[in-house]
């Protein structure tokens, strides 16, 4: 006797074959199977609202804008803020700014001092390891964050140490030609966007967070003298940028990464290192790759 199989699959993409006498099956927990006699016909299955491939591009297009969209707006807003930082370096009308906003502050907090700020940047990338010791689990494991994390660390402070020598401006407090961006800043708010990525799925709050404890750092660089307002704009767009172009980038090392040797081992070994400089008195990680 002829059996005909009618699957019910939960599946993202359905598909409907038109020739009854052949199809190609795979069996789960969740397929039914229907003797020939009782195959429900066309308007049941309609009226049991099972789904159809939808095939018309305008639709999937559709579907991949809102997606698209939010991609687009997380680095134009960091990307915004950097051109600002940048105009600021030959504006007069933004100088301006920088030189009335520090004069005001100086005016009003004269002896105003703390040291916090070298402390509170890395405050959200603590609390990221502190959540998952809690069993508030992130985004990823021990291992891969803590790669991400080094990959963010090294092109913010590389970044930074570029800029600073490339633009040579004076801090306000006249001690250095190093003012622009902000380290401090950029740090703080690489760190506040690794909590974001890790922990956007489970809170946003937790992000919040994060991004107010970056926000408290640039705002105590200005208050210290050390950095224009521009400085601490442009420090919390490149810090950012940082880690959204580390968590861009990583997906593609380990697909790059993936083939193994013929003992069946690793072709890549990772082997991370803490760093620490004294000059900038900041800290990071240093992730080194192994190939076999």
């Amino acid at each position: 006797m002829r059996l005909f199989l009618l699957l019910s699959l939960q599946l993202s993409t359905y598909c409907v074959y038109a020739n009854a006498d052949t199809a190609i099956v795979n069996v789960n927990a969740d397929t039914t199977i229907h003797h020939a006699n009782d195959v429900p016909t066309t308007s049941e299955l309609m009226d049991e609202r099972v789904p159809v491939f939808n095939t018309n591009l305008n639709y999937a297009q559709k579907r991949s804008i809102p997606n698209y969209t939010t991609r687009l707006a997380g680095i134009i807003v960091p990307t915004a803020m950097m051109t600002y930082g940048a105009v600021s370096l030959t504006s007069g009308t933004l100088r301006s700014l920088d030189r009335s906003t520090k004069n005001e502050i100086m005016e009003d907090h004269p002896t105003f001092r703390t040291s916090i700020d070298d402390y509170l940047k890395y405050v959200p990338a603590a609390a990221v390891y502190a959540l998952n010791m809690a069993g508030i689990k992130g985004k990823h494991n021990f291992a891969d964050r803590t790669i991400l994390l080094g990959m963010s660390s090294v092109l913010v402070t590389s970044s930074t140490f570029f800029i600073k020598n490339a633009t040579a401006r004076l801090r306000p407090d006249g001690s250095t030609y190093n003012s622009f961006p902000s380290g401090h800043t950029s740090v703080a708010f690489m760190t506040a966007q690794f909590m974001w990525e890790e922990y956007k799925d489970v809170s946003p709050w937790y992000g919040v967070a994060g991004y107010a404890v970056a926000s408290a750092t640039g705002v105590l660089r200005i208050y210290n003298n050390r950095h224009w307002v521009s400085d601490v704009v442009a420090g919390a767009g490149l810090g950012i940028l940082s880690t959204k172009a580390a968590y861009w980038a990583y997906p593609k090392l380990q697909r790059l990464f993936a083939p193994k040797n013929e003992n069946r081992e690793p072709a890549v070994r990772t082997m991370i290192m803490p760093n620490y400089n004294a000059q900038w008195k900041s800290a990071g990680l240093s992730a080194v790759l192994m190939m076999k």
